[in-house]
């Protein structure tokens, strides 16, 4: 994964567990134009599974990059299509 991409819209789902990060993050992508990033900060450590998951089994994202950075997590999803 690069960690070479600007963010467009930053997505703070933090203090939501499962789905809801999942879910926030499909409606915020949706409101995006190709190829543009979004990052998405959570503190529920299931949504590093979660939101690898969704995007690898979704068409027109792509997971670019996650990190955790003491109880946060980051997540930056690329729209493709």
């Amino acid at each position: 994964m690069s960690s070479k991409f600007e963010v467009t819209e930053t997505l703070d789902v933090k203090g939501q567990s499962c789905p809801m990060p999942v879910v926030k993050t499909k409606g915020a992508i949706d409101e995006l134009a190709e190829g543009e990033v979004l990052e998405v900060l959570a503190t529920d450590s299931g949504s590093v599974s979660d939101i690898a998951g969704w995007a690898d089994g979704t068409d027109g994202v792509e997971l670019l990059d996650q990190r955790e950075e003491a109880d946060l997590y980051k997540h930056y999803v690329r729209k493709t299509a």
